[in-house]
C-alpha cells in the first residue's frame, strides 16, 4: 500500500506533491540510497523514505535558509514551534505591519532558530507562498491576503522532524553531488525550470539565475551520474530547449496544475517532462 501522506511545511514553486501518483510507476522499485539536490518542499523525499526507506538520504540545496530550517526542524522542533507561536501572537496583532518589520530583518544577524522561524512565517504570510530575492539576496515578497494563515504547524513540523532523524541535510550546489554518489544510487533532480517563455518565468529561488547555462550545466551532470551507473529522475519543463538536452534519455509527460502565476487563467494544467535514465 503506497503512503501518499505529504507533510508538506512550506509552500514551494514547483512544489511536486501533486505529481506523486504520476511518479509512482516510474520510481526504482528498490532505493538503498537516496539524493536530492533540488529538495525545495521535499514532497518526493517524504515519498521515497515513507515507501523505501533508503538506509541513507542526503538532502541538498544552495538556499541557506531553507536547509537551516531543515536543520531546525530536524533537532530543535519544540523550540521551532514556540517562536513561531510567538510570530503568530504578533502577526494576529499587528498584521501587515509586523510582516514588514520581520521581512526587512537580516537572517544573519538573527540565531538559528529564529531564521527558521522567519523562514517558515514569511512563507505563510507572503503573497503565493514565493520564495523570492533580490540581486542582493533580500527577500521581497509582499504580503498575501490571508485571514488566517496556518503558521505553527505543530503536528506537521513533529512528523517532519521524526522523518528527517537519519537523513543528511547540506548546503551544496548541485554537481557536487558526483562526488558523492556510487552506481545504484538514486537521484532526483527538481531545478528550477527552464521558462515556456522567456522573461516569463519564476526560474529561481537565489539571487543566481537558472537559465540556458546553468541547464547545460546541469544536463552534463546528469550524464556524468549516468556512466557512473546511478538511477536518475529529472523534472523540467516541456520545451524542445529542455528535450534536446535529455534526447538520449527516456522523456515522460506528467500533467501538472502551476498554481504560481499572477493570472489565475495561468494556472491550468500543463504538460511537463520526466527524463529517466532506465526503464
Amino acid at each position: 500500500m503506497v503512503n501518499t501522506q505529504i507533510p508538506k511545511f512550506v509552500k514551494w514553486a514547483g512544489g511536486k506533491g501533486q505529481l506523486i501518483e504520476q511518479f509512482n510507476p516510474y520510481f526504482p522499485k528498490e532505493i538503498n540510497r537516496y539524493f536530492e539536490p533540488f529538495v525545495g518542499s521535499g514532497a518526493i523525499f517524504f515519498h521515497i523514505i515513507q515507501n523505501y526507506n533508503p538506509k541513507e538520504i542526503l538532502l541538498s540545496d544552495i538556499n541557506k535558509e531553507l536547509i537551516n530550517t531543515y536543520k531546525i526542524i530536524k533537532n530543535d522542533t519544540s523550540k521551532l514551534i514556540v517562536k513561531l507561536k510567538e510570530l503568530k501572537n504578533q502577526h494576529t496583532k499587528l498584521g501587515k505591519s509586523f510582516y514588514l518589520k520581520i521581512r526587512e530583518q537580516n537572517p544573519q544577524e538573527l540565531n538559528k532558530i529564529e531564521r527558521a522561524a522567519r523562514f517558515i512565517y514569511l512563507n505563510k504570510t507572503c503573497f503565493n507562498g514565493l520564495y523570492r530575492v533580490n540581486s542582493k539576496g533580500k527577500f521581497n515578497v509582499p504580503m498575501g491576503g490571508y485571514k488566517n494563515p496556518d503558521i505553527v504547524q505543530e503536528e506537521k513540523l513533529k512528523l517532519v522532524s521524526s522523518l528527517l532523524k537519519k537523513v543528511k541535510l547540506k548546503i551544496m550546489p548541485f554537481e557536487n553531488i558526483v562526488n558523492l554518489v556510487k552506481k545504484g544510487d538514486f537521484i532526483y533532480f527538481d531545478p528550477p525550470y527552464y521558462p515556456l517563455k522567456k522573461g516569463n518565468s519564476f526560474t529561481t529561488y537565489t539571487k543566481d539565475k537558472f537559465m540556458e547555462k546553468e541547464q547545460e550545466k546541469l544536463a552534463e551532470v546528469y550524464k556524468d551520474l549516468h556512466k557512473k551507473g546511478c538511477k536518475i529522475m529529472l523534472s523540467n519543463s516541456d520545451t524542445e530547449f529542455t528535450k534536446k538536452l535529455y534526447s538520449n534519455f527516456n522523456i515522460k509527460t506528467v500533467k501538472a496544475r502551476r498554481v504560481i502565476n499572477s493570472d489565475a487563467n495561468g494556472r491550468g494544467l500543463i504538460n511537463e517532462i520526466l527524463v529517466l535514465n532506465y526503464l
